[in-house]
């Protein structure tokens, strides 16, 4: 067996079409543009990156973008004091704070102070309650990212038994709460896990969000099962280069299961697509409108 691979190309270009289309008639029906924010605490040249992509991929969807940078040596009551500005700022309709901070700033307090509404990373206690309770919040950007892709090959996953390896608030646990929707049997690994090769074997589901590389190995996957790979971990490749591997031992995985994401090329471009939705469901709801079909 040959997994089909799910592109992430092919689906956040999708979604990035969609909502494009969205923030264009939401200029024409309500003269209203989706605004995005994002707050970089020092010069980490990873998340300079990352900073900018997410500013380029907002100005190319029709939305309004700022980018708030502030010194490695900010104090946390500075970076609150920006966070508050931005709730209060008409013309954004979603921000986020690229992490990780500095040592001097308390990622707790800043999500803490992000008003949910406009918590596109959706990390706030009160998006996470909603997600939990099946009311409508923002989901957290590489999760929802992850569940289109799976939907993209899996369209019904009632009755599926899924495992999500990893427990973070950023992936593991909102994933898994996303599954529990879709009405799959979710289990939850971790690094107290027993015996978590024979736990995968049983997975339709897999996905594996641990920051471990090739960690999962082929003889984990259960023949046909749907493959997700959320880690993405830079190797040495020899001769002074590196090279970008997931958590899952691909080439092995491959052969066995049905469809698998790539690493690069899968979830990774998933979450920015996810982010500019997430923006603009954010000015929808703010502003009293529906959300456009399609996002």
């Amino acid at each position: 067996m040959t997994a089909i691979r799910i592109e992430g190309k092919e689906v956040a270009g999708d979604l990035k079409a969609r909502v494009k289309a969205a923030a264009a008639a939401l200029k024409a029906a309500h003269d209203l543009t989706p605004g995005l924010g994002v707050i970089l605490v020092g010069d980490d040249p990873a998340s300079q990156v990352y900073v900018r992509n997410k500013g380029v991929a907002a100005r190319e969807a029709g939305l309004h973008a700022a980018e708030i940078v502030l010194p490695g040596t900010a104090s946390e009551a500075e970076v609150l004091a920006e966070v508050r500005r931005l709730n209060d700022d008409p013309a954004i309709h979603g921000f986020l704070v690229q992490f990780p901070t500095p040592p001097q700033v308390s990622q707790s307090a800043v999500i803490d102070a992000i008003d949910p509404a406009k918590d596109v990373d959706g990390l706030t206690a009160t998006n996470a309650g909603l997600l939990v309770s099946g009311r409508e919040g923002l989901v957290s950007c590489t999760p929802a990212g992850a569940l289109m892709m799976i939907k993209r090959v899996r369209p019904d996953l009632a009755g599926l038994d899924a495992v999500v390896i990893g427990r973070s608030i950023l992936v593991g646990r909102p994933m898994a709460q996303l599954l529990l929707n879709e009405s799959c049997t979710v289990t939850t690994a971790h690094s107290k896990t027993r015996d978590l090769p024979a736990l995968c074997r049983r997975a339709d589901i897999l996905v594996a969000a641990i920051g471990k590389p090739s960690f999962v190995r082929g003889d984990w996957i259960k023949p046909g099962a749907t493959v997700i790979d959320v880690g993405i971990n830079r190797i040495d490749a020899g001769n002074g280069k590196t090279r970008l591997v997931g958590d899952v031992a691909y080439d092995e995985a491959a052969a066995v299961a049905g469809a698998i994401t790539p690493v690069p090329g899968g979830v990774g471009l998933m979450t920015v697509a996810c982010l500019l939705r997430n923006a603009v469901v954010a000015a929808c709801r703010q502003n009293g409108l529906a959300v456009p079909a399609g996002l």
